[in-house]
């Protein structure tokens, strides 16, 4: 049950969000500000909102996954070396610097990042990545050690086997399944940080097509037309809560057939 809600609750937004810009069709004419003319009405700047919303669910979605994929191609490899490596010095010279990174608030480092970056979602993607590799490194360390630390390590390494062997094939096939439970909590995060940016405006414009920007911008007439700004963000949060319940289906689905 949990599985089919969570899926349901995922697909509704994942669909308006990658099929909504081929059904958008044409803009049509500026109406009144916050009218009521159209389907769902128009938004702050009198544009229509439903066209809005099947053209502001990309940037959110793509933006989160691209960002996600990228936190864990970068910070996996990283703890798992960290892990392995025999010697000190070079573990504490990788951590060190993510538990750093680590302390600062990540919504403080956001601002601080796109402030000094060029707009745009590449740098949305690799600043949101860059706050999430902290954490997805130190995890993806935390895994690798239990099982870095078992007989069957050192009996292949008796054997003769190489070090990537042993990291890849044997440590990290050993990870994935704690890898697959976090990365639930990774995606939800990733949209929350690029939702957060887009409706303080970090690395997007002002008007642009994006549920998030659409919520910040239509807030003001909420009492005049609720569906600009309830729309796209209870999409934002079907979404999340979707994702959540996938992943928290497919983990126990894994865990009894185990």
């Amino acid at each position: 049950m949990r599985w089919g809600l969570g899926g349901v609750l995922l697909c509704v937004p994942l669909l308006i969000a990658l099929a909504g810009p081929w059904f958008a069709g044409e803009p049509v004419p500026r109406g009144a500000s916050f009218g009521s003319g159209s389907f769902l009405g128009t938004d702050f700047v009198g544009r229509d909102v439903w066209r809005q919303v099947l053209l502001g669910g990309r940037t959110v979605v793509m933006v989160a996954l691209a960002a996600t994929a990228l936190t864990f191609l970068m910070g996996t490899p990283l703890g798992l070396l960290t892990a392995m490596t025999r010697r000190r010095w070079l573990d504490e010279l990788l951590m060190r610097p993510l538990d750093l990174l680590l302390a600062i608030p990540s919504l403080l480092m956001l601002i601080l990042l796109a402030a000094v970056a060029p707009p745009g979602p590449l740098t949305l993607v690799a600043v949101v990545a860059l706050i999430g590799l902290p954490e997805v490194a130190r995890i993806s360390r935390a895994a690798a050690l239990e099982i870095a630390a078992r007989p069957a390590m050192e009996a292949m390494r008796l054997q003769g086997e190489s070090w990537w062997r042993r990291a890849f094939g044997y440590v990290g096939r050993s990870m994935l399944r704690t890898l697959l439970a976090d990365l639930g909590v990774r995606v939800v995060g990733a949209i929350y940080l690029v939702a957060t940016a887009s409706f303080l405006g970090v690395g997007v414009s002002p008007d642009a097509d994006d549920w998030a920007v659409m919520v910040d911008r239509n807030r003001t007439g909420m009492f005049l037309q609720p569906w600009g700004v309830l729309v796209p963000a209870l999409l934002i949060v079907a979404l999340s809560v979707g994702l959540n319940l996938l992943f928290d289906g497919t983990r126990r689905s894994r865990g009894e057939a185990t």
